[in-house]
């Protein structure tokens, strides 16, 4: 049933991006056109564009993993509060990018910076394609400005790091009971409520590999462990896998090194404005937009340079 549902959405999906065109074909045919009906086919050019992107996008997500749900994590990097700060616009961006799209998602673990932004985001995301198509975002981000916390109104660069992994049920792999540490502790923040009074936060460390996973969002000790162990077992099964691919230790070098010359994408706020990924050369100078989570392009043009990459192979 699977197999006929999915047959069924390519044939219709063509079918109607088929009858737009002819549609369209018709319009451009005709004798006579005023200013409404070009409008109109402008509009309606564009729906047939996105239409068709939106198709490329799901031929380019192929691998076992692209379809699962996800898990999001944000670092920062060098820069102090300037990342911080830094890293709590990128999970800004993030969620509208989310709820553009319409996917569920849920924040795991939100740590605040000290003095603004966050020292860590978590954010569990749920919705077909949800890893595929974040896989893109994977790297350090690089933010140029102006800092709003320099008195001297000086340039500054900050680093952020984005790292994905496919969320797994059903693992592949034994987890052994004698090989996990639960530490509690209080939720950081500040305060308010009884956030700061009950050791209700939770931290699960894996000690052969000495992966991690934790949450402090909810307020029960259980529902804070049962996230944990999730996060956990995604980033174990992204670890093996890795591993299997033999591209474990080149990920690993870039997690510990969350500065220059290994950022993915550079966001420039002054003295100019652009957003460029430095692996497909793409860039927009619509800050403002990307920002507010319009990175489909950005994805799409990496998932189309790996694609070609592959097909060369």
């Amino acid at each position: 049933m699977s197999e006929i549902n999915e047959k069924q959405f390519w044939l219709q999906s063509i079918k109607e991006i088929g009858d737009d065109i002819d549609l369209l074909s018709g319009l451009i045919e005709l004798p006579e056109l005023d200013e409404k009906m070009i409008a109109e086919a402008a509009a309606e050019t564009k729906k047939t564009e996105k239409k068709i992107r939106e198709l490329e996008l799901k031929l380019l997500l192929g691998k076992e993993d692209d379809i699962k749900n996800c898990i999001v994590t944000i670092h920062p990097g060098a820069g102090g509060t300037e990342s911080c700060d830094w890293a709590e616009m990128l999970f800004r961006m993030y969620l509208r990018w989310l709820e553009a799209r319409k996917f569920t998602y849920h924040t795991l673990d939100l740590l605040p910076g000290e003095v603004a932004g966050i020292k860590d985001a978590t954010i569990e995301v749920v919705g077909k394609y949800a890893y595929g198509l974040l896989k893109a975002e994977v790297g350090i981000h690089r933010l140029v400005r102006i800092s709003p916390f320099d008195a001297n109104a000086r340039r500054h660069t900050s680093f952020a790091s984005v790292f994905v992994y496919p969320e797994v049920e059903d693992i592949s792999f034994e987890i052994s009971p004698d090989d996990l540490r639960v530490d509690t502790y209080r939720a950081g923040g500040h305060g308010g409520q009884n956030a700061n009074k009950v050791s209700a936060a939770v931290r699960i460390t894996h000690l052969p590999t000495s992966i991690t996973g934790q949450c402090q969002n909810e307020r029960s000790q259980l529902q804070n462990k049962t996230n944990a162990m999730k996060i956990l077992k995604s980033r174990l099964y992204d670890h093996y896998k890795k591993q299997e691919d033999e591209k474990f230790e080149k990920l690993n070098r870039q997690k510990t090194d969350i500065a220059w010359g290994h950022q993915i994408r550079s966001y420039v706020f002054h003295p100019y404005k652009l957003v460029k990924d430095h692996r497909t050369d793409f860039e927009t100078a619509q800050v403002d937009k990307v920002m507010d989570g319009e990175i489909d392009d950005f994805i799409y043009a990496y998932l189309s340079m790996k694609a070609k990459e592959e097909s060369r192979a």
